[in-house]
């Protein structure tokens, strides 16, 4: 991953309280969690919310595919992690009803990696994701 990518990813993780590159939240937030005797305590992961994980998934998809995204569709917990669609601007054309657009799927783990990603559908604006007018 370039550099400045990876500068993003660092900002985004310390921004929802842990360390992008280990996982492991950052000093400043969350309780602590009680460790061995003598041991030093370990620290809790930080919750992961709908609103920090579609930020998330918006982000990953407009890395991944440097394309403009319009925005969130949907944020769905899902068994080990979330599932987030995100609508992206594959096109541009005059006038702007001309655009195509696609539905774009990401499934991000508990901790906020991302585990997958997948085009599922790719439209007109206008007609909506599952055809016909609005």
């Amino acid at each position: 991953m370039p550099p400045r990518r990876r500068a993003r990813y660092d900002e985004d993780a310390a921004a929802y309280g842990r360390r992008a590159s280990s996982g492991v939240p950052a000093e400043e937030d969350g309780p602590y969690d009680e460790g061995e005797r003598g041991a030093e305590p370990r620290r809790r992961r930080a919750a992961l919310n709908a609103a920090s994980v579609g930020r998330l998934g918006l982000r990953y998809i407009a890395d991944l595919t440097s394309k403009d995204t319009e925005g969130v569709t949907l944020v769905e917990p899902v068994e080990n992690g979330w599932l987030v669609n995100v609508e992206v601007v594959e096109d541009r054309r005059v006038p702007s009803t001309g655009d195509m657009l696609s539905l774009y799927e990401c499934q991000v783990d508990d901790e906020g990696n991302l585990m997958s990603y997948r085009r599922t559908r790719t439209y007109r604006r206008g007609t909506g994701a599952y055809g016909g007018g609005t």
